[in-house]
């Protein structure tokens, strides 16, 4: 079970979450803090006797609009540790979704808060803390956030097959569906080469380990990635041939 932080210098809005959060079977404690400096404090507590200890917190929930330090000064500040808590934050605003995704939040959840986009949450959360307990678990997998009807969810890159360019925006291909994100290509290619994402043409970038077929004819050089044909362009063709010869052990 969850021993949980939240932190909201509304009261009402602190009172009501703590509420939501005390009725879910998955959390054991919810306490509250009413501003950033107040949170810092227990937290610290926390990490001084470690995730095990009798102060340990496993998840904070985190207003962002606070006076003082705001939740994602907070948040930046918890990520020079080596095992802060688990970061979702709630907030009224959706412009930062994108800063929320490079604090490696587990979720971000709009107010007003709803019971069963909070549930969801906790159960990402419950899944994380399970999971890190395990003996050989696995490192959680890296996501980013997409709208999807005016609720935020975290796509795992892992399920991404490829990555189409939309001006300032890319459009992410997965085997259950597309999303569009207000990243540029160009962002996601520097920030996803280490996990094998590769630029095929200005207008895709691919995984590497979803190519399930690489393509000449009469000069032209494609890929195929499921039912999807992708161009590739001639500057990239070369470098793309190395790296999946490599990856064959060719």
């Amino acid at each position: 079970m969850l021993r949980v932080l939240a932190v909201d210098d509304e009261e009402p809005a602190l009172g009501e979450l703590l509420y939501l959060l005390r009725a879910d079977p998955r959390v054991r404690t919810a306490e509250g803090a009413g501003d950033a400096t107040a949170a810092l404090r227990r937290i610290g507590r926390a990490l001084e006797t470690g995730p095990d200890g009798d102060e340990g917190i496993d998840v904070v929930f985190l207003d962002i609009h606070m006076p003082g330090l705001t939740g994602l000064d907070v948040a930046r500040l918890l990520a020079g540790f080596a095992r802060p808590p688990h970061i979702v934050f709630v907030t009224a605003h959706e412009g930062f979704a994108l800063q929320a995704f490079d604090l490696k939040a587990v979720d971000y959840v709009l107010k007003p808060v709803r019971r069963e986009r909070l549930g969801e949450a906790v159960r990402r959360v419950h899944e994380l803390v399970h999971a890190t307990a395990a003996p050989a678990a696995p490192a959680a997998p890296e996501q980013i956030p997409v709208e999807l009807g005016g609720v935020t969810r975290f796509v795992p890159v892992d399920e991404i097959a490829y990555v189409e360019a939309h001006g300032d925006y890319a459009r992410l291909h997965t085997d259950q569906g597309s999303h569009l994100v207000r990243i540029p290509i160009s962002t996601l290619e520097e920030r996803w080469a280490a996990r094998g994402f590769v630029r095929i043409h200005r207008s895709h970038l691919v995984a590497l380990g979803r190519i399930d077929e690489l393509r000449l004819d009469s000069g032209a050089t494609s890929v195929r990635i499921g039912d999807t044909d992708l161009a590739v362009s001639r500057r990239h063709a070369r470098h793309l041939r190395d790296l999946l010869m490599r990856r064959a052990g060719g």
